[in-house]
């Protein structure tokens, strides 16, 4: 269906406009139907995306710092979010030995795990949600980085 119809809106400035609002509309869409496989995991995207860096960094650690500069959605209070993280075991935090003002971060094996069991449900999340073809994946992607300069 076709995003006008789903807010019921035909009329827009312009067409950049309606790129935007389009823009906007499916990146909700996109958060809603994966929050339904991360809430059951006591996470939200945010905590999903840290974990994605943690791992992408595994089995070196990485700083609060790094987290922040390579973050999707950076609106979150990052000591908050890598609390939930640590208490539910899924980080591990730990004082950097040649730094004491310093804090090193690393994945757990239950983050890994969880990862783990998360990656081929998302997968198949975005393989059933998503009617584009790898070149046109690829155009969706040049056009966006376009757009953003």
């Amino acid at each position: 269906m076709k995003f006008e119809e789903e807010i019921k809106q035909s009329s827009f400035k312009n067409p950049k406009e309606k790129a935007i609002v389009n823009i906007l509309y499916t990146g909700n869409w996109l958060r809603d139907r994966s929050e339904g496989l991360l809430k059951p995991k006591g996470i939200n995207e945010q905590h999903f995306n840290i974990l994605r860096i943690l791992r992408g960094r595994y089995p070196l650690t990485i700083c609060p710092g790094e987290i922040k500069e390579v973050l999707i959605n950076k609106r979150g209070d990052l000591t908050r979010l890598l609390d939930k993280l640590v208490t539910m075991g899924l980080v591990t935090r730990d004082v950097n030995p040649d730094n004491r003002r310093m804090i090193n971060l690393k994945i757990s094996d239950a983050g890994l795990n969880m990862l783990s069991d998360l990656d081929p449900k998302l997968e198949e999340l975005n393989q059933k949600n998503n009617a584009l073809s790898h070149e046109e994946s690829e155009q969706l992607s040049h056009l966006l980085d376009k757009m953003r300069g």
